[in-house]
Order: structure tokens, then sequence, then C-alpha cells
């Protein structure tokens, strides 16, 4: 298997239960990481077409990140999904967001929420935009 895998991608989004969530907004963490099968090595050839390209799930993830939610299970869950139709090449897909402030009196931690799939077979739909393939 290749991973693909963007880590610690930082947004100001608008995601959370509480109404004063949405309109201060908060600190998130997103990270990526997908396995693509290592059957591509015949066709990879230095060709991102082969492949999944790492601008494209950046761009996945900033898009959702814009998207006020209110449960972060929601986020990660669309993240995937989008993923999941860039290539029948994807074994498996995990996204985790972090939100860096929680609020609850005293925590000095973050909330993390993540969502694992795998598996995938022969779900493809595409389209260039840009330099990235979506």
């Amino acid at each position: 298997m290749y991973t693909i895998s963007l880590n610690n991608i930082e947004f100001h989004s608008y995601h959370g239960f509480y109404q004063e969530e949405n309109l201060i907004g908060n600190t998130f963490l997103v990270d990526i990481v997908v396995e693509i099968s290592d059957k591509i090595q015949e066709n990879l050839n230095d060709d991102l077409s082969a492949t999944v390209n790492y601008e494209t799930l950046y761009k996945i993830a900033k898009d959702e990140m814009s998207v006020p939610r209110k449960l972060l299970e929601t986020v990660v869950k669309s993240i995937h999904d989008n993923i999941k139709k860039l290539s029948n090449n994807i074994h498996s897909i995990e996204v985790t967001l972090t939100k860096k402030h929680v609020p609850i009196e005293g925590m000095l931690g973050a909330a993390k929420v993540g969502y694992k799939g795998s598996g995938y077979r022969g779900i493809v739909t595409g389209k260039q935009i840009g330099r990235a393939h979506v």
C-alpha cells in the first residue's frame, strides 16, 4: 500500500453545537490518511493521475471546513465521502478533526473526532479542476 497523508491542516471554522461556537469559531486541525493500492505501481510512471493528489485532499478539506456544521462527525464523514469519489485505487481513508479549544470549563486539551473507512473498489467520479484532480 502507498500512503498519502496531510497532517495538521489548520482552519478557523464555525463548527459546534453551541451558538457561541457558530459566532466566534474555533481553531481546528484536520488529518487525512489515504491508502492506495500498490497495484498502481505498473501504471504510476511518474504520472499524478495514477495516484491521489494531496492538493485535491487539501481542497476537499478546505471546502468542507468552510461549511458550518453542528457535529464534527458530520464534517469528517463529508470529507471522507468526497475523498472516496476520487479514485478506484483507494483502499482506505481516515479523517481526524481536532477542535483545539473545547467549550468545557477547566479543559486544557482538545477534542478529536475521526472516521475511517476501508475496502473500497470501483467507486470513481472525476473531473479536472485546475491542477487538482477531483
